[in-house]
């Protein structure tokens, strides 16, 4: 962050400074965990449904907050939107490209191919995690500084209007739709309001900006008349201006394919696992296109992207030879059928036998019951060999699936099934929501016993 005293952010943020500390220096980044204060930082004091932040204030350099505090605090009415404020204060002071993206499944996979190939060319900050709402894009934005050349911001949307909010705090000179899914569907009622929401991040472009689109899905594509700004499109094994075409894949199911723009061909050999990462390699390189990188440097920079967020297609081997893959952070119908297709893949090409422990996916609304059996359906289609459905909630993969599913009642139960059903011959998909925490059946099938094949 830009070093700034508390009297220079009450002047940006429209606040006073509470106490003596006027001249107090926030050198440091932003944060709301009191867990993890950040030195010379400042900790903004957000009130939750449970937990109000300015409890957790005494002993940090500075605070944001709506009350003074044992801290030196500068006091505002709403410390979120003035975190907003602030953090637009900071873009407009910096000499940094904005490069934006938003979609329904793939966002955290592009941004962090995406920050990787930036970093070839020079300092780049990226979303950490999935810190992509109006508090998450604020604190990503304050961590960028003097030196920092690109700023990747993932943008995530509740509802019609919060993606425009968000560009206004981090303006984009490029911005990205990946897709429009069912994830969230249950917040926005159907794809179409999902599309309108999505599509403000283009809406938002200057004219002399590059909004980034994905060809093959047909709720992102005419979202160029959205925009004044010129349009790339991306896709696989499609006609598109960056393409990735002639795929193949290793045992460990990591795709190899040749990737074009304008003629120019070069190849690409990905390390992480899943034939839908190439949608996302794909994204990632139109949009450092925009900024100017050349083709064959984005190329080389993908193919040496390692995986940069944890439980996202993390794949583990366990001492004896059973392999894990850990897809536990999120889940939605379409990135668990992607999961789906690269357990089967992997089963296929290694001799293995496929175990699929599938939990809940959230926030599908109406939709929930249909999405689940639709998932059991895609294993049941593929042949995957077996399918743990863990708990109620979750009841309709087994519906799709067919009689021959396990359902266990819970996480406990399914862990207990796995540990005493699968053998070092097998790989086991973990997947579900996060909120479900089936990590937990991951780490305790490794049971220390983790390597990477």
């Amino acid at each position: 962050m830009l070093a700034m005293t508390l009297q220079e952010i009450a002047d940006v943020v429209g606040g006073t400074v509470a106490a003596d500390s006027a001249d107090v220096v926030v050198d440091g980044p932003a944060y709301v965990d009191s867990r993890r204060p950040e030195p010379g930082g400042l900790f903004v004091a957000v009130v939750g449904e449970r937990v109000d932040g300015h409890e957790y204030a005494e002993g940090a350099h500075a605070v944001l907050g709506s009350r003074p505090t044992g801290a030196p605090t500068v006091v505002v009415d709403d410390p979120v939107v003035a975190l907003g404020r602030l953090a637009r204060h900071v873009v407009d002071e910096l000499d940094v490209a904005v490069l934006a993206l938003t979609g329904s499944q793939g966002k955290t996979g592009t941004k962090d191919y995406l920050a990787h190939v930036l970093a070839s060319a020079g300092p780049t900050v990226a979303t950490v995690g999935n810190n992509n709402n109006e508090i998450g894009v604020p604190l990503t934005v304050l961590r960028a500084g003097r030196d920092t050349r690109f700023l990747v911001v993932e943008m995530g949307a509740r509802g019609v209007g919060h993606i425009s909010y968000l560009c206004e705090i981090a303006p984009p000179r490029v911005a990205a739709v990946l897709n429009v899914g069912t994830a969230h569907v249950g917040e926005f009622g159907s794809r179409e309001a999902i599309a309108r929401a999505k599509g403000e991040i283009v809406e938002s472009l200057p004219v002399d900006g590059t909004a980034v689109l994905n060809a093959g899905d047909d709720l992102v594509a005419p979202m160029r008349s959205r925009t004044r700004a010129r349009v790339l499109t991306f896709g696989v094994d499609r006609d598109a201006d960056v393409a990735a075409r002639d795929l193949e894949v290793d045992d460990r199911v990591r795709p190899s394919f040749g990737l074009g723009h304008a003629g120019e061909w070069h190849p690409v050999r990905l390390q992480q696992s899943g034939l839908h990462q190439v949608e996302n390699a794909a994204a990632a390189a139109a949009m450092a296109l925009a900024v100017g990188l050349p083709l064959e440097q984005v190329a080389d920079a993908l193919s040496t992207a390692e995986s940069a967020s944890p439980m996202r297609m993390e794949v583990h081997e366990r001492a004896d030879g059973l392999v894990v893959l850990n897809d536990s952070y999120n889940a939605n119908p379409a990135s668990t059928a992607a999961a789906l297709h690269t357990l089967w893949a992997m089963g296929q090409r290694q001799g293995r036998r496929t175990v699929a422990v599938l939990g809940e996916m959230r926030e599908l609304g109406d939709t929930a019951r249909a999405g689940h059996v639709e998932v059991g359906t895609v294993a049941a289609t593929l042949g995957v060999d077996v399918v743990v459905v863990v708990g109620e909630a979750a009841a309709g993969v087994a519906e799709g699936y067919g009689p021959s599913a396990v359902v266990t009642a819970g996480r406990d139960d399914a862990l207990a099934w796995v540990r005493e059903n699968v053998a070092a011959e097998d790989v086991v998909l973990v997947k579900a929501s996060n909120g479900a925490a089936l990590w937990v059946i991951a780490d305790e099938l490794l049971e220390g016993g983790r390597t990477t094949p």
